[in-house]
């Protein structure tokens, strides 16, 4: 006949231990994502910054470990390299104002007037990008843009034609691409705006764009900013938009993507740049609090 295990001998659970030590309970919680950011990510990008800085032979253009500064200056030196960084920069800003000024209307429209149903369509409307994959999306502006394209077809006859792969389409599929980003947290903000502001703007005489000038704008700055965080940073990594709708017009994805065989030390150095970017505006807009509404 077995004897009772008393309370002080049975196996206690995992639950209780880690109740006791605080410091056990947060490395459990901490330790995979730790080493899928520190592992993976962050020691990627060390190995990336790192090659950047290896020498190709000339005769073999096999690339060897080194250290040379040629890859970098290369990057001012070039003119080709410069131009597409700067014009990488360009698109990015163009892509992020233009979801700014369009997300705020749209925000103001589906929080403070539109009627719930018209609130639901509208919410589908902007994110229905978010439920196709990123081909999709691409090639589905291609087709709108190319010559026997949506445009070209339907507008053709009134004198309207289509401009053509280039900058100006690459902007377009980017912003149709990136706007929910900017829309869904402009729209949160907005949403929590309160009524008697509005209402007091009226009473004090301001009209309605200077009412969103004034009143509205200040206040979704945050939301602004942390959408814009998404908006800019994607478009300035994407390299495919500007390959299949932006004919010839070369960005910084486009230039590592053509060197990642040829030349790896130069793709590096080319990828170090948004990084660099990115991490100078991320510390121009910390003191906003966006970053902490992310």
């Amino acid at each position: 006949m077995s004897t009772p295990t008393s309370l002080e001998t049975r196996p206690k659970p995992i639950s209780s231990a880690l109740h006791r030590h605080p410091k056990g309970r947060l490395a459990a919680l901490l330790t995979l994502p730790m080493v899928w950011l520190v592992g993976v990510y962050i020691l990627a990008i060390v190995f990336l910054l790192i090659t950047a800085f290896w020498e190709t032979d000339p005769f073999t253009s096999k690339v060897k470990p080194g250290f040379t500064l040629d890859h970098f200056a290369s990057l001012v030196t070039v003119p080709a390299y410069l131009s597409a960084a700067l014009r990488t920069l360009g698109i990015a800003l163009a892509v992020t104002a233009i979801c700014a000024v369009l997300s705020i209307p749209l925000a103001i429209y589906m929080a403070k007037i539109a009627r719930p149903w018209q609130r639901s369509v509208l919410a589908v409307m902007v994110t229905l990008p978010l439920w196709a994959g990123y081909l999709v999306k691409i090639l589905s502006v291609r087709i709108v843009f190319s010559d026997g394209g949506f445009i070209n077809s339907v507008f053709g006859p009134l004198g309207i034609k289509s401009p053509g792969y280039g900058v100006f389409v690459t902007v377009i599929a980017l912003v149709y691409l990136w706007f929910p980003y900017m829309a869904i947290p402009v729209y949160t903000a907005v949403s929590q705006v309160s009524n008697n502001l509005f209402d007091a703007s009226a009473d004090l005489g301001a009209k309605g764009v200077r009412t969103i000038l004034t009143v509205v704008v200040p206040l979704l700055k945050p939301a602004l900013i942390a959408g814009s965080i998404f908006t800019f940073s994607l478009s300035l990594g994407d390299y495919l938009a500007a390959k299949f709708v932006g004919g010839s017009t070369q960005m910084i994805g486009t230039i590592i993507a053509s060197n990642i065989n040829l030349n790896p030390p130069v793709a590096a150095a080319f990828a170090v740049v948004p990084i660099v970017i990115v991490v100078v505006y991320l510390l121009a807009v910390r003191k906003s609090g966006a970053i902490e509404n992310i």
